[in-house]
C-alpha cells in the first residue's frame, strides 16, 4: 500500500508550485507549496519523513533559479506530517502561530511515533487501522523534532522576492493553531488540514463551528486556487461544498445529540450512510461525531486521543489484500519499517499523549 512520490512539482503560476502527494484514502500524505520570490524562497509545510523531504527538495531545485534556496518554512499547524520535515532546513526562519507553538509540547517525536507504530497489536482493529496507514513511514527517516523560531498571532504579511504572503491565523479550527497562507497577487490559498480534499476530514480541535469558520475565511480571500492540506486542487465551488458538507454533519450531529441517541449509533450510521462515497476515510466521522458530542456535553477534559482512533478503526472497511496489518516490511521511502525492528512497546505516558501521525493531533 506505499504511495509513489511525486515525479514533479505542478505550476500553479510562474512562481508557485505545489507537491501534491497522491495519498487519496490514507493518511499523512500532505501537500506543500514552493513560492519562488527574486532570490529567496518560502515552503509552505514540510513532508513527513527524510526522504520524501527529500524529494521535494530535489523537485525545487529544478524549478527555482541557479543559487536560490529556500530560506523562510511556513507550518500551517503542528502535525507530523506538515512539520517534521522541519529538520532538513536548520537555517531557515520558520514561522507558525503562537498557539502553534505553545501546544507542541503534545506532539511526539518522530522517534517516539514510530514506536508507537511498531507497538501496534496488528490483531486489534486499532493496531490493524495504524499499521496499514502509518507503517509505511518507518521511522520517518530518523528526524528530529524542530519546532517554529518565529510565531505569531492574528496576521502577518511577508514579502518573498517581490511575492506578497499574508499569514492569517484561523485556529482553533484543525487543531489550537491553525494558520492559512493567503497569496493575493497568485489568487491562491494555501489552506493546511482547515480543508481536505476528497477525503473525509478529521479535525482534532473544533467544534464544528469553528472548523466552518475557518473554512469560510479561505473564501473571503478571493482565491482561484485553493491548496488543501490533503488531495487534489480545490477550486471556490468545492470548498463551498466542503462547508455545507460540515453544517450537514453537524445538523446530524446535533440532532442526535438532542435526541439522546447514541455515540456509536450515530456513528454506524454516519459511516453507513456516507453521502459522498467518492471521498475516502468515511470512518473519520466517528471521530468528528465524538468530538461534537464532547462539545455539546462542555467536557473539557483532554480526549483520549487513542481511543477516538481505536473508535474511528472500528468502521473501517479492510482491504482485501490486508494480511500483515497492511504494509510490506518498508516505509514510503524503500527503508525497513520500525515495525520491523521494534524492540520494546512505549511507554504509558506516551501512549496518553503522543498523535499517530496526523491521526491524531493533540487537542489541548
Amino acid at each position: 500500500m506505499n504511495f509513489p512520490l511525486p515525479r514533479d512539482l505542478r505550476a500553479l503560476t510562474p512562481r508557485v508550485h505545489a507537491w501534491l502527494p497522491d495519498g487519496h484514502a490514507t493518511w499523512g500524505m500532505a501537500n506543500c507549496v514552493l513560492v519562488a520570490g527574486r532570490g529567496t524562497a518560502l515552503l509552505v509545510d514540510t513532508p513527513y519523513t527524510a526522504g520524501m523531504t527529500g524529494r521535494l527538495l530535489e523537485l525545487a531545485a529544478g524549478v527555482l533559479a541557479p543559487g536560490t534556496g529556500i530560506d523562510t518554512v511556513v507550518n500551517t499547524h503542528g502535525n507530523g506530517d506538515h512539520s517534521y520535515g522541519n529538520a532538513l532546513f536548520p537555517k531557515a526562519r520558520i514561522i507558525a502561530t503562537e498557539a502553534n507553538a505553545r501546544h507542541l509540547c503534545a506532539e511526539p517525536a518522530p522517534a517516539d511515533l514510530a514506536r508507537l507504530v511498531a507497538a501496534s497489536d496488528a490483531s486489534t482493529p486499532l493496531g490493524a487501522y495504524v499499521r496499514r496507514h502509518f507503517g509505511r513511514y518507518g521511522d520517518f527517516g530518523g528526524l528530529s523534532m524542530v519546532p517554529p523560531n518565529e510565531t505569531f498571532s492574528g496576521e502577518l504579511v511577508l514579502d518573498v522576492g517581490g511575492v506578497a504572503v499574508r499569514l492569517i491565523e484561523v485556529g482553533p479550527a484543525h487543531t489550537e493553531g491553525d494558520l492559512i497562507v493567503h497569496l493575493p497577487d497568485e489568487g491562491i490559498v494555501c489552506a493546511g488540514d482547515v480543508l481536505f480534499s476528497e477525503d473525509h476530514p478529521v479535525h482534532w480541535a473544533g467544534p464544528i463551528d469553528e472548523i466552518h469558520r475557518a473554512t469560510m475565511r479561505v473564501l473571503e480571500c478571493d482565491p482561484r486556487v485553493v491548496v488543501a492540506g490533503h488531495g487534489p486542487l480545490m477550486s471556490p465551488a468545492d470548498v463551498r461544498a466542503y462547508a455545507e458538507y460540515l453544517l450537514e454533519l453537524r445538523e446530524a450531529i446535533h440532532s442526535a445529540h438532542r435526541a439522546g441517541r447514541p455515540l456509536a449509533q450515530l456513528s454506524a450510521e454516519l459511516v453507513g450512510g456516507d453521502t459522498r462515497p467518492h471521498w475516502g476515510l468515511t470512518e473519520r466521522m466517528a471521530i468528528l461525531a465524538s468530538l461534537e458530542y464532547r462539545a455539546l456535553d462542555h467536557d473539557d477534559t483532554p480526549p483520549d486521543l487513542i481511543g477516538l482512533v481505536g473508535f474511528a478503526a472500528g468502521f473501517a472497511a479492510v482491504p482485501a489484500d490486508e494480511d500483515d496489518g497492511g504494509h510490506d516490511g518498508k516505509d514510503a521511502d524503500g527503508a525497513e519499517t520500525a515495525g520491523a525492528v521494534a524492540e520494546s512497546a512505549i511507554a504509558g505516558p506516551l501512549v496518553r499523549n503522543a498523535a499517530v501521525p496526523d491521526a491524531v493531533p493533540p487537542v489541548a
